[in-house]
């Protein structure tokens, strides 16, 4: 609470100024949604183009699947197999058409580009075998892909696999 003197203090200071007229509202800026929109499914049809059902890439699928992009250290490869790395995002395509998990992983590979992650998890299951013999043949076709082996048994064992991703 101000006492007297500091009133006409404050009077005193502010004799002849003149109060301001607030007439116009200034909106916030906002981006275009739609834009946004557009760009994202660019971007998911982009990162799509990479996955054909028609290329077979010589992957050895006796025993624990593994990849290792050409140029790499072949010591990922351990690294991934003895979870060296943690995925900092899992995938579950349990359930899922094979159509509807290539747009899965479409949209895990463009978070993990976007989030500057560089191991992530999927979780394939082991039902008909299909999401499991199918998602490595996909993901050796993306050019972010480094490699990728069969999960340890800490993030999903022979039931997913962990990939590692050009950041």
């Amino acid at each position: 609470m101000l006492n007297d003197e500091d009133m006409a203090l404050f009077r005193d200071a502010v004799r002849g100024a003149t109060p301001l007229k607030q007439n116009e509202f200034v909106p916030a800026y906002r981006k275009n949604k739609q834009k946004q929109e557009q760009r994202e499914q660019r971007e998911r049809e982009d990162t799509l183009f990479f996955f054909s059902d028609e290329y077979e890439p010589l992957l050895n699928e006796e025993g624990a699947v593994k990849y290792l992009r050409e140029g790499e250290d072949s010591y990922l490869l351990k690294q991934l197999r003895r979870g060296d790395f943690s995925p900092e995002l899992f995938l579950d395509l349990h359930g899922l058409t094979r159509e509807k998990a290539k747009l899965e992983l479409a949209a895990l590979i463009q978070a993990c580009e976007k989030e500057h992650i560089y191991c992530a998890s999927i979780m394939t299951g082991y039902g008909t075998y299909t999401l499991k013999r199918q998602i490595p043949r996909w993901l050796v076709q993306h050019p972010r892909v480094r490699a990728l082996h069969q999960a340890p048994k800490e993030w999903g064992g022979e039931a997913a696999i962990l990939i590692l991703l050009e950041v």
